[in-house]
């Protein structure tokens, strides 16, 4: 199998945007703590959270990326990645825990030859034709 796969942690600027609904009570203790200068801003505090959540359950994480052979970070494929897959008859089976991105020279068919299957939790960056023609194989 082609082993030519980079493995980078994402920069801080590359980030996703969510979108978290809040009732008005907790929106304001938030404000509170913003304004009493515990918190830089609302970001700020929601950003803490997450992250003391995630160490609270680091241990489970660790495991399960373990146990399901998850690249954590982000894992990018090239055009030159896919057409040597291609060349030695293999198919990737992409598993990320991160960010998985496909360059954007890639095409649809390339694509479809060479990628059996996806499993990303976090994000996945590709071209809308390539994301359209994997569609059936994005779990």
């Amino acid at each position: 199998m082609i082993q030519k796969i980079e493995v980078l942690r994402p920069k801080g600027g590359e980030t996703e945007k969510i979108t978290i609904n809040l009732g008005p009570v907790d929106l304001g203790q938030i404000d509170l703590l913003v304004e009493e200068g515990f918190y830089s801003n609302r970001t700020d505090l929601i950003r803490t959270a997450i992250r003391n959540q995630l160490a609270t359950h680091s241990q489970v994480v660790n495991e399960t990326v373990t146990r399901r052979a998850l690249v954590l970070g982000m894992q990018h494929f090239s055009k030159s990645d896919l057409e040597a897959a291609r060349a030695a008859g293999e198919q990737f089976d992409i598993q990320v825990l991160g960010l998985a991105s496909i360059a954007a020279d890639v095409s649809a068919e390339l694509a479809l030859e060479t990628i059996a299957s996806i499993v990303v939790l976090g994000a996945f960056h590709a071209s809308p034709a390539v994301k359209a023609a994997l569609a059936g194989r994005i779990a």
